[in-house]
Formats: C-alpha cells, sequence, structure tokens
C-alpha cells in the first residue's frame, strides 16, 4: 500500500509549487476603468465667416471607460473612449445649433508609484476628433472637419485593494477643426476642452 500511495504523493507534491505560483503570481498587465467625464471647451472657441460669427461650445458630461496595457509596472500604454458628447453651438451669444464629437484619446503613462496606495501617472498622447450629426437651427447644412492633435494627461489613483481603484485624472486635448457651411469653407473652431474624469478601475 505505502508502494502504491508514494507515486501519488510525489506527483501531488510536484504539483504543489506551480498552484502556489499561480495564486501569487503577477498581476494580469490589463486595467480597464469606467466613469464619468466632462468634456469643457476652452471659453473662446474662434470665429467663422470672415470673423463675423463668434462661436461658443457648452460644457457636457457623460460616461468614459479607458484600457491601460502595463509594458513594465511603470509605463502603461492607456486608450479612453466613450460615447458621442453633444454640445448645443451658440454664435454671438445665441442658440445656432449643435454637434456630436467623439474624442477618443491614446496616451503613453508613466506611473510613479505603481504598487503604492496612491499612485500619481502623467500621460502624453495623441487625440482623435470626429464629429457627427451637425445640425443647424436656421437649415443650413454644417460639415464640421475631423482632427488629430496632442494631448496631455495628469492622474491620480487610490487602491482599495491589489484589483481595485478609484481615481481622478485631468486631460487637455488640442480639437481644431475646418468648419463647411452649406459646402463652403468658412473657418476652423478651436474646441481644446479640458477633460476631467471620475473613475472606477479593475487591473486583472
Amino acid at each position: 500500500m505505502l508502494k502504491q500511495s508514494l507515486p501519488l504523493a510525489l506527483f501531488v507534491g510536484s504539483l504543489l509549487p506551480i498552484t502556489a505560483s499561480a495564486d501569487t503570481g503577477a498581476l494580469s498587465p490589463w486595467q480597464l476603468r469606467a466613469g464619468v467625464s466632462l468634456i469643457a471647451p476652452k471659453s473662446d472657441n474662434g470665429a467663422i465667416i470672415d470673423h463675423t460669427a463668434n462661436l461658443s461650445i457648452d460644457n457636457r458630461a457623460g460616461p468614459t471607460f479607458n484600457i491601460a496595457y502595463f509594458i513594465t509596472p511603470n509605463w502603461a500604454i492607456d486608450l479612453l473612449g466613450g460615447l458621442a458628447f453633444k454640445h448645443q453651438i451658440n454664435v454671438n451669444g445665441s442658440h445656432a445649433g449643435e454637434t456630436k464629437h467623439l474624442p477618443p484619446i491614446l496616451s503613453l503613462q508613466y506611473h510613479f508609484r505603481p504598487e503604492a496606495t496612491l499612485r500619481p501617472y502623467v500621460g502624453v498622447g495623441l487625440n482623435y476628433t470626429t464629429f457627427l450629426d451637425e445640425k443647424l437651427d436656421n437649415g443650413a447644412k454644417l460639415k464640421v472637419g475631423d482632427s488629430w492633435g496632442p494631448a496631455l494627461q495628469a492622474g491620480l489613483d487610490f487602491a482599495l485593494d491589489e484589483h481595485w481603484t478609484i481615481g481622478a485624472d485631468i486631460r487637455y486635448a488640442r480639437i481644431i477643426a475646418p468648419v463647411k457651411i452649406n459646402g463652403a469653407d468658412v473657418g476652423n473652431v478651436q474646441v481644446n476642452p479640458t477633460v476631467y474624469t471620475l473613475n472606477v478601475g479593475y487591473r486583472f
């Protein structure tokens, strides 16, 4: 009986280090955050139609998410996404129309203290913005072109445990897009928003 049990015991014993390694292994490099962002365009959004029409775009809040991949414990690649944000457009102080825009941001982040309870980080990246469902109150055809521009970020995560965090970050994105009305070029709109976000994160 002892001779029959010894091989089984040796086999089970050989699996224990593998099981322990799986239980105490490093975290996955993937992190998912979900939260709410406020997009606040700069106060002066430019002038079109030979500088006779001064534009302003209102603030808007909505759900966002971001996916991060940690290349090392300190360096990560982060993608911010969300649903299209709907903004009201004012011209010379009066309501003139509306548009939606989708501004995903791809960033390279540096995390200063990735294993601490408070985890500050900064990021620099690229923003791509596309505008959707543009409308003018007077029925004219409005078209706002796509935009590419740099983006900056600073944030802070608070670790609740090994996997869960709550956090906040602030981003700036340069968004300058061409505007057409009834097919004619009339100038550029300068959105250049600051994006404020509160989120909950999970590190897999």
